[in-house]
């Protein structure tokens, strides 16, 4: 249970990095924060305590088995979470190149 809790602070530190943080630097960190919390949130959800791996076999029973579902569902997060950071890099590069700053209150004076 307390795996759990440390998973949802994990979460609550990457809002509190969106929500308090005016560089897009560290925006772009809080939300792969989020992201991770959320992986690991969907692998704990499949954990259970003295099981095997999913792949069939003789002699190996499917209650036994780790549900491989969230598995592959946390790989196909982490490719989507890469293309999105990839995307915000790319918008905060941009920006910078623009308006020479990272921070966001001052980009938002500099309209142009």
């Amino acid at each position: 249970m307390i795996v759990y809790l440390l998973c949802f602070i994990l979460f609550l530190v990457g809002i509190y990095g969106i929500l308090t943080k005016r560089d897009l630097v560290k925006i772009i960190l809080s939300i792969g924060i989020m992201g991770y919390a959320a992986n690991l949130m969907l692998i704990l959800f499949a954990y259970r305590n003295n099981s095997i791996y999913p792949i069939l076999s003789e002699g190996k029973a499917v209650s036994q088995m780790v549900d491989p579902l969230p598995q592959a569902l946390v790989l196909t997060s982490i490719v989507i979470e890469l293309g999105t950071t990839a995307m915000l890099v790319a918008l905060a590069l941009r920006l910078y190149e623009k308006y020479k700053t990272f921070d966001i209150t001052k980009i938002r004076r500099l309209k142009g």
